[in-house]
């Protein structure tokens, strides 16, 4: 599991989820970053910087991608390795996990604009060219799905595609090797991207574990990267339009019943909002 601070800051993994396994000195980082996001623009606010200090010294290799005004009076938001915290303007406490706000009953975390658009920037930052994509012709929603082929919960999500589909759902593959870069899993999955029908290949391996080796200029890497940016500890890893996730495994009738709700939800945030504003 990729460690961001010197205390687990993941989140636990859904029991629908295959784990990712412990990394040897080929699977951790040290591939290029995906250009999804800007850097953040230096800032003069003090706080800022107090908050950035403290955690470089809790890790001085974390990378924090975003620091912002938290909802929560006296806090920052700070994105880092995929996952939101709370830390104090002064740097002295960290909170991490859900934070409600009893009036709007919402955990401002997970609903909280910065991570949205972080999370959607890294997603929109991987070209569909380079996804392995089951879509029906007129789909309702797309789902991105950080997959991998020897997980037994991907098989299973794999093996209803034609469900998904039938609910309207269009379903974007990428690639997320668990068992680290390096490992016969990751060079597997290049395998798959590899080949000329990326489709059948990624079927056939998740139906029979028979990949035929390939080798050729690829994504696989770079889209465990985004993985790892995002977050992802564990495959399936399911990413809806608005870049919250959703999943671990969902049967194909909860799936579509889970982007319906974030689709009312977010059409009743549009109506509520002042004309003109977000």
């Amino acid at each position: 599991m990729r460690r961001l601070l010197p205390f687990a800051l993941l989140a636990g993994l859904s029991l629908t989820a295959c784990a990712q396994q412990p990394q040897n000195a080929a699977g951790q980082a040290g591939t290029a970053k995906a250009d999804a996001t800007p850097p953040q623009a230096a800032s003069n606010d003090p706080a800022d910087a107090k908050v950035r200090a403290a955690l470089k010294r809790l890790n001085p290799q974390v990378d924090v991608d975003y620091i912002g005004k938290a909802p929560l009076p006296g806090f920052r938001e700070v994105i880092a390795a995929g996952q939101l915290v709370y830390v104090s303007d002064d740097g002295k406490y960290l909170l991490q996990g859900s934070v409600v706000d009893i009036n709007d009953r919402k955990d401002m975390m997970q609903s909280s604009p910065a991570l949205s658009s972080y999370r959607q920037n890294l997603l929109k930052s991987i070209k569909t060219s380079d996804k392995i994509v089951f879509a029906p012709e007129h789909p309702k929603y797309t789902v991105n799905v950080f997959t991998d082929i020897e997980c037994g919960y991907c098989r299973k999500l794999h093996s209803q595609i034609a469900e998904y589909n039938k609910q309207g759902i269009a379903v974007e593959y990428l690639a997320w090797p668990r068992m680290g870069l390096g490992s016969q899993d990751h060079k597997d999955m290049i395998s798959v991207w590899c080949a000329a029908d990326r489709k059948q290949a990624l079927t056939d391996a998740k139906t029979s574990g028979k990949v035929t080796p390939r080798d050729c200029t690829n994504p696989v890497t770079m889209e465990y990267d985004v993985g790892q940016r995002l977050g992802v500890n564990g495959t399936p890893a399911i990413f809806a339009p608005d870049g919250s996730q959703i999943g671990g495994y969902l049967p194909p009738a909860e799936m579509r019943a889970a982007l319906d709700k974030l689709a009312a939800a977010d059409a009743t945030k549009a109506q509520a909002s002042p004309a003109g504003m977000p």
